[in-house]
């Protein structure tokens, strides 16, 4: 009987829980509760802020402030690149660091200090999205936000008074948003001479430390203090406006900065080449500095004369005395038709010796070409005094601290007066009905003055400077700035016509020593023009 009464009561505890499941999954099938509510589905254009805060929780920057540019393609190559990238950056920090620290820990009766492992884990940094701000400028801003969950591993060793312990740095994260521009923008690889960085606002930085294999970051109090403690040594020294300078390349040379003064007096020629029908000439000496603009200058008109004498002083602005020439031509004046080359020649910077007068006495040739038999025949001289004075390296200095600088006015600038310079950047936008040939023209105080003609360009480049030399600071006046398209096609109805215009009022550039500004331009449809206007005092 109980072997019979065991098996029933098996078979009934099984049948029992059959029946139970059956019964249970009918109720919930079947029957429904009364205070289920089906979900409310809406585009989500239509949620409001809330809602929208819960199913995303975390928006994508990009989205928040459309300003913000989207960097997934530079985050996907950081993570391509992120172990080769580990290595190299462990090993730079590791070859920087190793050197103070064996310089430091003498003052502290430490023994040693040694890496037994850096790596900065398998986890990138990522950029949800970066600023780039847009200044006339020769500068780049930009403000990326780096989140950076880490998983480094990097364990020092320190030995002091015959004991030796072991501190790791576990589970790195650091949120910032620093601002990085470069400046000023130059020519020569990689284009910019120094990294400025600052932090625009306190970084948010989090870590494990363990002492002798236990987690130090766990006493009560000691978490909050470290990170108050990096918080606030972080922001005294790179919290905006502070920042970290890098210099990537010398500023002088990169932006080929004046590095000093070229003096030169054209004292005379002789024996010049009849050109004229009646056997004599009318010279006049054009000098300049190869691929510097705007640099070339001219002595005055000596008419009727194969021998004339000059004795007028010029100067130049020196950038690269090793690479730069000094080239002169001697031209008869025409009244009517284009003036005759007479002869040629340059003068090698690098052949002076600074701060020593030399006396030249140069032949005329008919081209710079070596070889050319042209050139054994005799076409005058040309008699030079030339003196190069290089800066010395506080006016060096002075000179490279920053881009936006304002250059004193050279020597024999009015006691009260100044220069304004204006200085042609480029045009964005113009467009002209018939041609679209642009140059520049300014008109200030009776005075014109014109850039080149760029061909059929709607958006040109000049970057030419024009000077005015004032007995007094223009506060009252204003200068007008015009673009203008010229053709010489024949048979054309409108050879010349406005492109635009803008009237700038000088008493800003008076008082704040310069502007730079792009300026939208009048009876000009999208227009632009960027001038920068300086006013340069002797003082």
């Amino acid at each position: 009987m109980g072997f019979i009464s065991s098996i029933l009561g098996f078979f009934g505890f099984g049948m029992g829980i059959v029946i139970g499941l059956v019964i249970g999954y009918f109720i919930f099938i079947y029957v429904l509760p009364t205070d289920v509510k089906h979900p409310d589905i809406r585009p989500l254009a239509e949620q409001d802020t809330e809602s929208l805060q819960r199913l995303l929780p975390e928006i994508p920057l990009w989205v928040k402030n459309p300003d913000y540019e989207r960097l997934d393609w530079f985050n996907k190559m950081i993570e391509l690149m992120w172990p080769y990238l580990d290595k190299a950056i462990c090993k730079t920090a590791k070859g920087i660091v190793d050197p103070i620290i064996a310089e430091q820990i003498p003052q502290y009766k430490i023994e040693s200090v040694d890496f037994l492992s850096f790596t900065l884990g398998t986890l990138p940094p990522t950029f949800p999205g970066m600023k780039v701000y847009i200044t006339e400028e020769k500068e780049l801003i930009m403000e990326p936000v780096i989140k950076w969950a880490a998983n480094p591993n990097i364990t020092l060793a320190v030995k002091a008074f015959g004991l030796k312990a072991t501190v790791q740095m576990i589970d790195l994260q650091i949120f910032a948003s620093p601002r990085i521009t470069l400046k000023p923008l130059v020519p020569t690889f990689p284009c910019f001479a120094k990294i400025y960085i600052s932090l625009m606002e306190k970084p948010h930085v989090d870590f494990g430390l363990k002492l002798l294999g236990a987690d130090a970051m766990s006493i009560p109090g000691l978490y909050r203090f470290v990170q108050e403690i990096i918080k606030d040594q972080v922001a005294s020294m790179y919290l905006w406006p502070k920042t970290l300078e890098v210099q990537i390349l010398d500023p002088t040379k990169a932006m080929k900065r004046p590095v000093g003064i070229l003096n030169v007096t054209v004292v005379k020629a002789m024996k010049l080449k009849k050109t004229d029908l009646l056997g004599l000439s009318d010279p006049y000496v054009k000098l300049k500095i190869v691929n510097e603009k705007p640099s070339t200058k001219k002595t005055t008109v000596k008419h009727k004369n194969l021998n004339p004498e000059w004795n007028e002083e010029f100067s130049f602005v020196v950038k690269d005395p090793e690479t730069q020439v000094l080239k002169f031509s001697v031209y008869d004046w025409e009244q009517v038709g284009s003036h005759e080359k007479m002869g040629v020649n340059i003068v090698p910077l690098k052949d002076l010796i600074p701060d020593e007068p030399k006396e030249l006495t140069l032949e005329l040739l008919k081209n710079l070409k070596p070889d050319d038999v042209q050139n054994e025949k005799a076409r005058g001289q040309l008699v030079l005094e030339v003196m190069y004075k290089a800066f010395n390296d506080e006016e060096l200095a002075n000179g490279a601290d920053e881009s936006n600088t304002v250059e004193k006015a050279p020597d024999g600038t009015p006691d009260g007066g100044g220069m304004l310079v204006v200085i042609v950047h480029e045009g964005q936008d113009l467009e002209g009905k018939h041609h679209t040939n642009p140059s520049v023209r300014m008109l200030f105080r009776g005075e014109e003055k014109r850039t080149k003609v760029v061909k059929k360009n709607r958006d040109p480049r000049w970057e030419e400077e024009f000077q005015f030399v004032l007995e007094e600071p223009p506060v009252n006046d204003r200068i007008h700035v015009e673009v203008v398209s010229t053709s010489k096609r024949m048979g054309l109805r409108h050879p010349k016509e406005t492109l635009g215009y803008v009237d700038v009022y000088l008493a800003d550039v008076i008082n704040n020593k310069r502007i730079n500004e792009r300026y939208h331009l009048i009876d000009s449809k999208n227009g632009r023009l960027q001038i920068e206007l300086q006013w340069r005092t002797a003082s």
